[in-house]
């Protein structure tokens, strides 16, 4: 099933906000999806196993950097 997801990632307690956004969005395409990133969070598409692991895998990823927090709203019935 296709799969489209607007997400958003917040770095808490760090000095710099870029690198945990980073690092997000690279396991996202790592994983094939597409990724249009905005100013303040990013929509995703892609299968519906694609989507949810990369999600997954890109949070453990930056969580690994510090506190972050992970706001996520998918939809199986958007146009993708």
């Amino acid at each position: 099933m296709k799969l489209e997801a607007e997400v958003t990632l917040y770095p808490l307690g760090q000095k710099e906000l870029g690198p945990g956004v980073k690092a997000f969005v690279e396991v996202l395409r790592e994983h094939g999806c597409h990724v249009e990133v905005g100013s303040m969070g990013s929509f995703v598409t892609g299968d519906s196993e694609q989507v949810s692991g990369a999600l997954r895998q890109g949070y453990d990823r930056a969580a690994s950097q510090g506190g972050c927090v992970l706001i996520v709203k998918a939809c199986n019935v958007c146009p993708v």
